[in-house]
């Protein structure tokens, strides 16, 4: 098969042709129609980013296809099903703390590293072997959508944030990070799961002003001004009553100010979910006043990635036109054009804009 391999951090990737994947049970083998490239890949392959990837290797985080082969422990998928492989892999043999890999991406820690020695290549080439729960049925599409259907792993993030909140219809929810990528696409899942109102913070006045034509009057926006404690006042007052909810999807370029800010902005019994990369680069820790968590019974947690069922719930959002992929403005690249594709993503990687290679 035809794959864009990644040999040395710093090196463009280089389209080359490798062995065709082999199954074995409890797996999958998806033919690639279309996968995500994604923003900050060139910052994965360079290096900068110190993501934990065992070298060559295909790189790419998942993507849609047609299911080629399944194992004998396959009782639903069939040949010819189309799917959205997950990158998520976890392991299988502790079902309380498993080790997991980002397929094509990453690992986390020595138990994820040794998990991507089996699952290791990604989806940029031809075929991809996933294991069998991470080929998960969309039902049928027609192959050139294949590209915008890869917005699914956009929104993904966001949702499993709303998951872990369980956040409910009518809820007020505010946005950390509202103007940015994964920001944005949690604006539109939260809308789209009904929330009565979302309060979308952020410094890019023009970023939010499309957050307003897109999504209209359900949507209060904020310019942020960098003053924690007027900021926090400001996004409480945006608001058309008590905010029962903050997702926090902040970059690891932004500092901890705004995510607190944010984060006490929530009424007494609310949640707030941490889901950006505030702290990879270092910096200050996030301070929230123990008084204040404790005596107004806020729910603060983490959340990484979504669970193995937010893939079939939300492409069920989209198949009853609650969440419209036609939101997300995608450019597609073939596999020869990995290199640009990379490029272009960087470039032009944001809210509502998507970069695709189609092997």
């Amino acid at each position: 098969m035809k794959a864009a391999i990644l040999k040395s951090f710093g090196s463009p990737l280089v389209v080359d042709t490798l062995p065709d994947p082999v199954l074995g049970t409890g797996e999958v083998i998806v033919d690639v129609v279309a996968a995500g490239v994604l923003p900050y890949a060139n910052e994965v392959f360079s290096g900068a980013r110190k993501y934990l990837l065992t070298l060559p290797i295909v790189p790419g985080a998942g993507g849609i296809g047609r299911v080629r082969a399944v194992g004998p422990d396959a009782t639903r998928l069939a040949v010819g099903d189309w799917v959205s492989c997950d990158p998520t892999v976890r392991s299988r043999d502790d079902a309380l703390t498993p080790d997991i890999t980002l397929q094509g991406v990453s690992a986390r820690g020595e138990g994820g590293l040794r998990l991507q020695k089996h699952f290791h290549h990604g989806s940029y080439a031809e075929q991809i072997r996933v294991p069998t729960e991470n080929a998960i049925p969309i039902g049928a599409i027609d192959p050139v959508d294949a590209g915008k259907w890869c917005a699914l792993s956009l929104f993904l993030v966001p949702y499993g944030g709303l998951l872990a909140a369980n956040f409910q219809a009518g809820e007020t929810l505010l946005v950390s990070g509202a103007t940015g990528n994964f920001g944005s696409a949690g604006v539109a899942v939260a809308l789209a799961m009904g929330a009565g109102c979302v309060v979308a913070p952020g410094r890019n006045e023009k970023m939010l002003a499309d957050l307003t034509r897109r999504f209209g009057r359900r949507v209060r926006i904020v310019t942020l001004t960098g003053d924690e404690g007027a900021d926090c006042e400001r996004m409480k007052k945006a608001a058309p009553g008590p905010i029962d909810c903050v997702l926090d999807l902040l970059p690891p370029s932004a500092g901890t100010k705004p995510v607190r800010a944010a984060v006490m902005t929530v009424r007494e019994y609310g949640r707030a979910v941490l889901m950006g990369g505030v702290g990879m680069l270092g910096g200050d820790d996030l301070a929230l006043p123990y008084p204040w968590i404790m005596r107004n019974n806020i729910t603060v947690r983490g959340q990484w990635m979504y669970p193995r069922e937010a893939t079939t719930r939300l492409a069920a959002l989209v198949r009853a036109g609650l969440l419209n992929l036609d939101d997300v403005e995608t450019t597609s690249f073939t596999l020869d054009d990995i290199n640009k594709a990379v490029a272009h993503a960087a470039a032009t990687g944001g809210p509502f804009k998507r970069t695709v290679v189609c092997p």
